[in-house]
């Protein structure tokens, strides 16, 4: 996978930095604040709410997301008081299998933690092994310091990240690259957060391996694979999205696609989904191609059940 920054390449040294939250007055004692407008000043339920847009489910992950929003918010209201509010660590795991939403909620974080000031630019940086690790003497340190260069500000979400350290191969660049991610999750903490990703297994595997970076983590957080009604619901809004819908008689077609493609192997939720639907829109495509009937926008935007029975889940029936 090729790195990618969802908000645009990092501004180069001769770039003005983008301006950070206004400075904050402190409050004398005995003063009080409004929580409500705070909290609309903040515009942190905007961020919540496209999370919930973008995402189907996922309730515990919400709920811990708008924990952490919440405990910012109070800290930063702490802080105008003059009370002790020592900047948390916000380094983070996100377990799960493929096509959760990880790397969706790692960008809405990114956004998240801007708006309350915890973060200058608010981008995301998503990278893994093939981005941080060389393949030959002295060439990790670059490319791991280069990413970061490109992160700070924002969020660096590594992703398959129990790939950085093979212990199968002693002649491996990986622990070059964990040893400066180490240290710039310790020294450069006010100006980046990090964010691991990969199987629940695999990256306690990689915890038990590399302490250093597991002392360094406050914030573990699982994403459940997704139920057969939760991804049914996830194809409803990828087909209004693309100007489609199913027919009638296609929707328990569909379920029974879900239902079989889950139990196979490297099912991807989501992602799956929007595959099984790329390929059930190449199949209508082709379909009314060779009719050569006149259409209307009732054929060009219906779904019907051959355009999935075609596919290589059905096979076994």
């Amino acid at each position: 996978m090729t790195s990618f920054d969802m908000r645009g390449p990092a501004p180069s040294p001769d770039e003005p930095e983008p301006d950070g939250p206004p400075a904050v007055e402190t409050l004398p004692e005995g003063a009080t604040v409004d929580l409500i407008q705070e909290r609309a000043d903040s515009h942190i339920d905007e961020v919540l709410d496209q999370l919930d847009t973008d995402l189907v489910g996922l309730a515990t992950v919400k709920t811990r997301i708008r924990e952490i929003a919440a405990l910012l918010l109070i800290d930063r209201l702490r802080a105008r008081f003059g009370l002790s509010a020592s900047r948390p660590n916000l380094h983070m795991c996100f377990t799960g299998s493929p096509g959760t939403g990880k790397t969706t909620v790692a960008m809405r974080l990114a956004e998240l933690l801007h708006r309350l000031g915890y973060l200058r630019r608010g981008h995301l940086v998503a990278v893994t092994r093939d981005d941080l690790v060389g393949q030959y003497v002295g060439h990790t340190a670059p490319k791991t310091k280069e990413v970061v260069k490109r992160a700070m500000g924002g969020v660096l979400f590594i992703d398959e990240a129990y790939y950085l350290y093979r212990t199968e191969n002693e002649r491996d660049y990986g622990q070059e690259s964990i040893e400066i991610l180490l240290q710039m999750m310790e020294n450069d903490r006010d100006d980046i957060v990090v964010v691991l990703a990969g199987y629940r297994d695999r990256m306690d595997s990689f915890f038990a391996s590399n302490p250093g970076m597991s002392s360094r983590i406050a914030h573990h957080i699982d994403f459940p694979d997704y139920s057969e009604e939760e991804l049914a619901a996830i194809g409803d809004m990828m087909l209004r999205d693309a100007g489609y819908r199913l027919g009638a008689e296609t929707v328990p077609v569909f379920r029974e696609y879900l239902r079989r493609r889950q139990e196979q192997p490297r099912f991807a939720n989501a992602r799956s989904v929007r595959n099984a639907l790329e390929r059930a829109r190449l199949r209508h495509a082709g379909r009314l191609l060779a009719a050569g009937d006149r259409v209307g926008i009732e054929e060009l935007t219906t779904l019907q059940p051959e355009d999935f029975l075609g596919s290589r889940v059905f096979d076994s029936a």
